[in-house]
């Protein structure tokens, strides 16, 4: 049965599937939806994504979907290793503005579960990393939004410094959190 592990956060989930091996390597159920509602988790995924970093240092984030259109994530490194962050970014929660890590590699086959109301992002620690994580509402172009990844008041300990940090423009010019006006509230409400 898969494990489950609250983080400092409780709300992101660190995933552990089991994984059955053999000479052969192994087979993984990296998904079981008996598992996530046997330990209070339901979530209907609708989509599947997946991102390639081809360098080293590659930082995606810290993104979101403000509401209607938010998203719970599950992460996990298909191929590579990343270091992956989740921020609370949910007004009144008692952990505003704070965030928690797991380092995710194929070979350990961790995920991280990323509900709605935080703010995620990760670094490439090795090449040619292939990123694969479920979404529960589908990509929205008018909710996309953001934070920035180097944002002092978060005080993220990013495995990478700031000035080797690969990034697109967009995630070079988001805004700060203290800037940015949160549409999420703690408890984030259940959506219709």
């Amino acid at each position: 049965m898969t494990r489950f592990t609250r983080l400092a956060i409780p709300d992101v989930v660190l995933v552990q599937p089991v994984r059955h091996g053999d000479a052969r390597g192994y087979f993984c159920e990296t998904y079981k939806k008996p598992d996530f509602d046997a330990f209070g988790i339901d979530i209907a995924f609708v989509q599947d994504n997946e991102s390639l970093s081809r360098e080293v240092g590659v930082v995606r984030g810290l993104h979101f979907q403000a509401p209607p259109m938010a998203q719970a994530k599950l992460v996990r490194a298909a191929r590579g290793a990343i270091f992956d962050v989740a921020v609370d970014i949910r007004k009144g929660s008692p952990t505003y503005g704070q965030w928690v890590a797991a380092t995710l590699t194929a070979a350990n086959g961790e995920q991280l579960l990323v509900p709605h109301g935080f703010a995620h992002g990760f670094c490439t620690l090795e090449p040619d990393t292939l990123v694969a994580y479920k979404v529960d509402a589908p990509y929205s172009p008018p909710h996309d939004a953001g934070i920035r990844w180097d944002d002092a008041a978060l005080g993220i300990d990013w495995p990478v410094a700031a000035d080797r940090a690969i990034l697109s423009g967009k995630d070079r010019t988001a805004p700060l959190l203290g800037d940015y006006a949160t549409p999420f509230a703690f408890p984030v409400p259940v959506e219709a």
